[in-house]
């Protein structure tokens, strides 16, 4: 297995790792005891893009893991990883966001973040494909992350639909790999950088084997023509007292509620 490859990002001119190592768990906070040695394994193995969140509760043994990579000598210094962190909704008020960050950088033991995002996913998988906005990022030079690439299965906020998928799964046994790679392939052969998390040691391990093989031409006809559907529609966050009255008016298009 080769190094992750990385893409420079047009407003900064910083590089960004395409494949990056998720920290959220449903509930937050489970396995906040291991956390630690599962985020240093992943720096052995080669992960270099962390993506954190208040919300998480994944910040603070996340920082304890670049300390001690750092004093192990498993990276050189922070500036060889890229850490994003996000600043959850009822923090996005003018007066709040500052020392929101101030904490979060205190629970990484953090100068600075290299990504600092307002927190709602924008979920990107072959069931829900996002080509209406990979389109308007990609003619505004906004790079895209995709959050939940294998469906999120086991989460509130996810589905088993992408790991049961059939043609998924016919692709996969064709190939030789399994379901996740697969979809961490797509999604990497589609310009963006990816997140997947999982503390199991092996699938790690399995998630990096996606930079050394290609799917075909019929492979990703096949992808593309598979039915969409939003795994996370956002229902929690409408209301007619509150900002956003509709699904339709959260994402900005249409959500089906299949």
């Amino acid at each position: 297995m080769g190094s992750i490859p990385v893409t420079v990002l047009v407003s900064s001119d910083k590089t960004i790792p395409l494949l990056g190592f998720g920290t959220a768990e449903y509930p937050f906070g489970t396995s906040s005891e291991t956390m630690k040695d599962s985020f240093l394994h992943a720096i052995k193995l080669g992960y270099r893009h962390f993506d954190s969140a208040a919300l998480y509760q994944s910040e603070h043994p996340l920082g304890e893991a670049i300390s001690d990579a750092i004093q192990l000598g498993l990276v050189k210094s922070r500036d060889e990883l890229f850490i994003t962190s996000k600043l959850w909704c009822s923090d996005a008020h003018h007066d709040r966001v500052l020392p929101a960050l101030h904490k979060t950088l205190k629970n990484l033991k953090l100068d600075y973040l290299d990504l600092y995002l307002i927190h709602f996913p924008v979920e990107m998988n072959p069931l829900w494909q996002q080509k209406k906005l990979r389109d308007f990022c990609e003619k505004k030079g906004i790079h895209i992350t995709a959050y939940s690439p294998l469906g999120a299965k086991g989460t509130l906020w996810g589905t088993n639909l992408v790991l049961d998928c059939k043609v998924l799964k016919e692709i996969a046994d064709a190939k030789g790999k399994t379901i996740g790679q697969v979809c961490l392939r797509w999604a990497f052969e589609q310009g963006v950088s990816v997140l997947v998390k999982s503390f199991n040691k092996e699938r790690m391990k399995e998630n990096l084997d996606i930079f050394e093989w290609k799917l075909s031409q019929d492979d990703l006809q096949k992808i593309n023509q598979l039915p969409q559907r939003k795994g996370f529609p956002g229902l929690q966050f409408i209301s007619n007292e509150g900002p956003y009255k509709s699904p339709e008016e959260l994402w900005d298009e249409e959500i089906d509620l299949s």
